[in-house]
This record gives structure tokens, sequence and C-alpha cells, in this order.
């Protein structure tokens, strides 16, 4: 296939890009404004591959995106364009608007223009917390972040565009994805490289929020599937195998990364966490696909991924990322 990946430099969507091209041999033209999360350094491995382009612009850029689909010629755009963190959006919603709500609806309007399918790229955060049971596609949207609630928002403006103009659009949300490449503000990256760095490890209240946990592989392989099988109008949950509370992955972490429980530090919870989510995969799963990795070992993989990419993370943990953590936690990293 010919794709449009928008946010292809982040953490997702280079996976998912490196995927498309190494297993189905798509040509993947990747449009991204490159934000603090997303980096030219996700595609040092597939820069120079036949079928591959990196074009620098922003969803909300109707010129950028406008010429991306003429040097692209795409069957279809997929949409990781996003502000991710909650707590950024917490602290500066502002981006979030712009990115979620008016990136996507210039997308839309140039995928309508163009005559081409389009993909959204959503999260289970949309459904807000559940304390039992598990979120279908059929469960109320209930959003508790500015992240969320402008996540939620896109999604209904592409069904929008199903239901208004008949654009063949599908959405796919994911649970918490983790793997390489992420960006160390989220859980796991930010508690390993503080492990290794003997650095303290801040959890959010008791740690007891749990989350369903999903490898970046899978969930990219999930979104080929609906890109591919997915009925136009739908929306498909995609949920890892296994469900864990934030404080049994920490104290897993600290056992791979040969650090010590007196490093957890507990700080203030984030205002408004949600406690616990967990997706169906059901509907999915019906298009052929299964998650393959087991979060236990998904995460010894991971660790050991930060352990030996140095190159990777030390630009950032040098940078302006220490600015942001004194900021969030109130302490420096050590160097």
């Amino acid at each position: 296939m010919k794709l449009l990946v928008c946010g292809g430099a982040g953490f997702i969507g280079s996976t998912f890009t490196r995927l498309r091209l190494k297993d189905h041999g798509d040509e993947v033209t990747v449009l991204d404004k490159l934000t603090y999360a997303g980096r030219e350094e996700n595609f040092h491995d597939i820069a120079e591959k036949p079928g591959f382009r990196f074009i620098r612009g922003a969803v909300e850029d109707r010129e950028a995106v406008t010429a991306a689909l003429d040097a692209a010629s795409p069957e279809a755009i997929v949409n990781f364009a996003a502000e991710t963190h909650v707590d950024r959006s917490i602290a500066e919603p502002d981006a979030f608007v712009t990115t979620h709500a008016l990136g996507t609806y210039v997308l839309l309007e140039a995928a309508r223009e163009h005559g081409v399918r389009y993909l959204q790229v959503s999260t289970d955060e949309v459904y807000g917390s559940i304390d039992a049971g598990t979120f279908t596609e059929e469960s109320a949207l209930r959003p508790s972040s500015p992240y969320s609630a402008t996540k939620t928002g896109a999604d209904l403006l592409v069904q929008s565009y199903f239901h208004t103009y008949g654009l063949p659009a599908v959405i796919c949300r994911g649970s918490n994805n983790y793997g390489p490449y992420q960006y160390p503000e989220k859980l796991i990256p930010l508690m390993i490289l503080n492990a290794l760095h003997g650095d303290s490890l801040p959890v959010y209240g008791d740690g007891m929020q749990v989350r369903n946990w999903i490898h970046s592989t899978d969930f990219s392989r999930a979104i080929g599937h609906v890109l591919e099988h997915g009925t136009p109008g739908e929306v498909y949950n995609a949920g890892g195998p296994d469900e864990e509370a934030n404080i049994a992955v920490v104290r897993r972490i600290i056992e791979l990364a040969g650090a010590r429980d007196s490093q957890i530090e507990h700080v203030t919870d984030r205002p408004g966490h949600d406690r616990r989510y967990s997706l169906s995969s059901e509907k999915v799963r019906a298009l052929g696909w299964a998650p393959q990795v087991r979060f236990e070992d998904g995460l010894a993989q991971t660790v050991e991924w930060y352990r030996e990419n140095a190159w990777w993370w030390e630009p950032i943990r040098s940078g302006d990322y220490r600015t942001y953590y004194e900021r969030q936690y109130g302490r420096s990293l050590q160097p």
C-alpha cells in the first residue's frame, strides 16, 4: 500500500512505519512537525529504505498536508499525530486542542477532497475510568482530562465525516502502549531511566492505578488489520493481554534494572487521575489480530533496549526534558 502516516516520527507512529516497511513492503510517507517527542532518530534504521519518505510539517497546516498528499499519492491516511502526555495537557492544553481538533479536521477535509481512506489512531482514555469489567466499542465516552477530551472530540469528528460525507474512515483505540523509542515522560521509560541512574522513582498516589498494557508492535499490527480489513464507520478497540497496577510495574522495573525499592517516592496524585482502564478486543480479534507479546516478556525486552541504546535517550535527558522534569516533580535528575 501507499500510506501517508501523520505523526509518524513519534513513538507508536515510527513503530507502525517500521513494521509496514519491513513486513509489508509498503510505500510510506511520514508527515511530522517534529515536536519534542517526534524525533528523526526514530527513523535511524529505516531512513534509507526504499519506499520511505519524510516530510516535515504540521497536520493543522493545510498547505503542508496538501503538499504531503500530492507527494505521496496515498491510498490511505493514518493519523497518529497527537500530543499524548496527560500531565502536559493539564498544564498546557492549547497544543492538544490545536493538534487533536484542528489537525484532525484538516486531515479529514484533505482525505475527502482526495478521495482516500482514513484511519484515526485513538486511545482507551476516551472511555474514562472503569472500576470493574471491560470497555467495548459501545461503551459511553467519558473523558477525564484535556488530553482525552480532545481525543474524544477528534473521534466524534471522524465519525461525523463518515455519516455526513460517506468518508471511508475507521478508528482504532489502543490501551497503554510501551516499548522502544517511547519518550521518557511516560511511566515505563521514565522509571527505567531513573532506575538505571539511581534517581528517585516518582509514583503518583498509592500507585494502584491499573492499566491494560500493550506492546507498541502489537498495537501497530492491530492498526494494520483495521486499516486493511475494518468496516468504514466502525471503531475497533485493541487492548493488551495483561493488566497491571503501576506500582507493580515499577517494582518489576526495579528488579530488571538492578535498582532499589528505596528509590520509590510516592508523590501527589495527578488531578482527575483515572483509576483503571480495560479494553475488550473481540471486534479486532475477529479481523484476525491477536497480541503476541505478554507484558512480562515485553517489559524485560524494553528495559534491555533502554539499557543498550543510550545514544537515543542521552540527548533527551541532557536537554529540555530536565527542565520539564524539575517543573513536574520538584527535583533535578542525576547527571
